[in-house]
């Protein structure tokens, strides 16, 4: 499906929302914050059954045609349905999307419960303690990892002081230059470059941007199961203009729907990541 068209799709998708309070809690306060996962599903119910069953995600619809969205905490999941990716996240600029929990331990029986996989012993290190499929980082901090329809890989980091069931954590960018992707969004999003720990990372309000060094080529996510990222940007115009002066090309340009209020743009960064830009989302819920 073309950049073209899945932007008219979305358009109309959202324009049938009714006004609700807003989702995206921290849109209101901030100039940019991250917006949605767009997963190319070939099987949405597979989908729903991951994000909302197994994960505690709220599903609602929008419009005639009851397009499907999973809500949680500070991120919307879309979805383009009955659209075969060509492969997994792993493999891609984008290995990975994190959610925080306040009890992993139960957040993994629900996963298994639910009959999705969890792969936790293959993608820590083969010395790192492993023990229900949960693996210790340290005396503060649990991982999991399950994998979910069309093998989205998502971690799930436990967070014991975490006052809601399930909120967005992290998006876990991989790549042989890191350290540049790094530099990357911290330039054209204004995230705040952190250093310690095993990797880089740049933070938003809400979300941790992480930027892991690969030793194997990786390809950019279009057509593959994560699609594309999504940011939600006060300004959107001034901000595309702002890109634009920056040498950064728009793969799809500004555009607004006025009866909608709704702005939207693309953009890839230079590693094939394709990210979409919105004005608008935190009025979805």
């Amino acid at each position: 499906m073309s950049r073209a068209r899945i932007l008219v799709v979305a358009l109309v998708v959202l324009g049938c929302a009714a006004p609700a309070p807003a989702q995206l809690t921290l849109a209101k306060d901030n100039a940019i914050v991250y917006g949605h996962h767009h997963i190319a599903a070939s099987d949405i119910a597979a989908h729903k059954k991951f994000f909302v069953d197994a994960l505690g995600g709220t599903a609602i619809t929008f419009g005639p045609q009851k397009a499907d969205v999973v809500k949680f905490p500070n991120v919307l999941i879309f979805f383009r349905v009955n659209q075969k990716p060509t492969g997994g996240t792993r493999g891609t600029t984008v290995n990975h999307i994190g959610f925080s929990v306040p009890d992993l331990k139960a957040a993994v029986a629900r996963i298994k419960a639910n009959g999705f996989p969890m792969i936790t012993r293959t993608e820590v290190a083969a010395t790192q303690q492993v023990v229900d499929d949960i693996a210790p980082v340290n005396a503060n901090v649990s991982i999991a990892f399950a994998l979910g329809p069309d093998d989205v890989k998502v971690e799930l980091v436990e967070q014991k002081q975490q006052t809601v069931p399930i909120m967005l954590h992290h998006v876990h960018f991989f790549g042989p230059q890191n350290t540049e992707m790094q530099a990357w969004y911290v330039k054209v999003f204004g995230a705040k470059a952190r250093t310690g720990g095993n990797f880089p990372a740049a933070d938003l309000p809400g979300v941790a941007l992480n930027f892991s060094p690969s030793p194997d080529p990786v390809v950019g996510t279009s057509g593959r199961s994560l699609d594309h990222i999504g940011f939600e940007i006060k300004d959107l115009e001034a901000f595309c203009k702002r890109l634009e002066a920056m040498g950064i090309k728009l793969s799809v340009g500004y555009r607004k729907a006025e009866a909608l209020g709704l702005g939207v743009a693309f953009v890839t960064d230079p590693w094939g990541t394709s990210i979409e830009l919105n004005e608008g989302l935190g009025s979805v819920n």
